[in-house]
């Protein structure tokens, strides 16, 4: 038992030989818990984003540059980058405002909103991250390839046509690495930010009941 759920006790036997505990100190330390755990939401963040660009930054050399560039995906995958940037700022800031929101929160209403509020823009972040990989993923996949159809000059074209269950096989094969790695992402964001999301989620759930008691 934790010390929140001690108070709780406390708060409601009213034991003699315990010291009365009011519903603000339960609210305060639910309010202090939940106001610590968005705001590491927001460092995590901010860490996660700074580690993309500087892996971006060491991986993104002239050869890959020139790779892409003979693909023709030099531009499309500069776009690509940033957009990504824009629309993952754009989530540290709602981050960092629901942390905002949190510190400025007088009542355990708007603090049971706020909590659902900063659930919700952590579970679109994560739905954004694995939704974006697998339409970028599928798209690069699908350019390549017609590029490659495009400029692959062959004497016997009859030894490289596809009959139905060849691109059967191949089809499943990509979709299948690509289940599989977004399986592997899916598990490190909820390893990340599912133990977080959870213990806002139980300071909601104890922010219910107190209200009810």
């Amino acid at each position: 038992m934790d010390g929140l759920e001690l108070l709780k006790k406390n708060w409601k036997k009213q034991e003699a030989t315990l010291p009365k505990v009011s519903y603000d100190e339960i609210y305060q330390m639910i309010w202090k818990r939940s106001s610590s755990i968005v705001k590491w939401i927001f460092i995590i963040s901010i860490c996660e984003f700074s580690i993309g660009v500087l892996f971006n930054l060491v991986a993104a050399d002239e050869e890959y540059w020139n790779s892409l560039e003979q693909l023709d995906l030099k531009e499309i995958t500069m776009w690509v980058y940033g957009i990504n940037y824009l629309i993952t700022l754009y989530f540290m800031f709602r981050f960092y405002m629901n942390y905002r929101q949190i510190n400025a929160t007088s009542s355990a209403k708007k603090l049971m909103q706020d909590i659902i509020k900063t659930r919700r823009t952590v579970k679109f972040y994560i739905m954004y991250v694995l939704v974006g990989t697998a339409i970028t993923a599928l798209a690069y996949t699908y350019l390549i390839i017609y590029h490659h159809i495009e400029d692959t000059k062959v004497s016997d074209s009859s030894a490289y046509v596809f009959d139905a269950l060849d691109w059967l096989k191949f089809t499943g094969i990509i979709f299948a690495a690509l289940a599989a790695f977004l399986g592997i992402l899916w598990l490190f964001y909820r390893v990340i930010y599912g133990i977080l999301l959870k213990r806002l989620k139980r300071n909601y759930m104890q922010l219910k009941n107190l209200d009810c008691d």
